[in-house]
C-alpha cells in the first residue's frame, strides 16, 4: 500500500511524497524500498526536466517540454502505482538513477 501511495502522491505533490516515503519507509522491506527509491529517482528526473523547460520557456520548446513532463508524470506514475498495488516490481523508463 505504501509503495502505491508514493507513486500516486508524485502526480499531485512532485518529489515530496517519494522523498518522505524513502526516508521514512525504506526499512520496511526490499519491495517498499525499491519502489520508493524508484519513485524518487523518477520524480527528481522530472524535476530537472521541468526546470529546463521553464528556463527555456522564452522559446516555444520550453512549454512543450513542460507539457511533456506533466503527461509523462501522470502516465508513468499511474502505471507504477498499478504495478506496486499488484505486488510487482517496476522501474520507470528514462529515469536517472540517483538512488539504488
Amino acid at each position: 500500500m505504501w509503495a502505491t501511495l508514493v507513486h500516486v502522491g508524485g502526480i499531485f505533490f512532485g518529489f515530496l511524497p517519494a522523498l518522505i516515503g524513502y526516508l521514512v519507509l525504506k526499512d520496511r522491506g526490499p519491495f517498499v524500498r525499491a519502489h520508493t527509491a524508484t519513485a524518487l529517482n523518477f520524480q527528481l528526473t522530472l524535476l530537472i526536466a521541468e526546470v529546463v523547460g521553464w528556463l527555456t520557456s522564452w522559446l516555444i520548446i520550453g512549454f512543450v517540454i513542460v507539457l511533456a513532463v506533466y503527461v509523462v508524470k501522470i502516465v508513468f506514475s499511474i502505471i507504477a502505482a498499478v504495478k506496486a498495488n499488484q505486488g510487482q516490481w517496476y522501474t520507470y523508463p528514462l529515469a536517472i538513477r540517483f538512488l539504488s
